[in-house]
């Protein structure tokens, strides 16, 4: 009966040896897995993050070219206000010398009227 239960433990301590191999064989294999999966992850972040670094420079050149366009429509719309103001000054300039010659007109014609008339009070 010591034979057998001797027997018996012998397989079953060469059945755990080989089933522990068996584990260390398949636990070696799933480590190596998951580094390969762990390194192809990292790729794939890198390359993201490259692809983010490329839009975010491309967003910055967009908002500098908008910025830029911006400021060309604002110095655009200073210069012509500049214009309409100094055409309206220029106007208004040509207006208060038409009233001016116009009045003075008036003024010479009241002028010449008082004279005709004092000449004909006097006669």
């Amino acid at each position: 009966m010591k034979k057998v239960i001797l027997g018996s433990l012998a397989i079953l301590a060469l059945s755990m040896s080989v089933s522990c191999r068996d584990a260390s064989d398949k636990a070696k294999s799933a480590t190596e897995e998951a580094g390969a999966a762990l390194e192809n992850a990292g790729e794939e972040l890198k390359e993201a993050g490259k692809e983010l670094e490329e839009a975010g420079e491309g967003a910055m050149d967009a908002a500098k070219e908008a910025s830029e366009n911006a400021m060309e429509a604002a110095e655009d719309a200073a210069e012509s206000v500049k214009k309409a103001g100094q055409d309206g000054v220029d106007a208004a300039k040509k207006a208060g010398n038409d009233v001016k010659d116009a009045a003075n007109e008036a003024a010479d014609k009241v002028a010449q009227k008082a004279a005709e008339v004092e000449k004909e009070v006097k006669h």
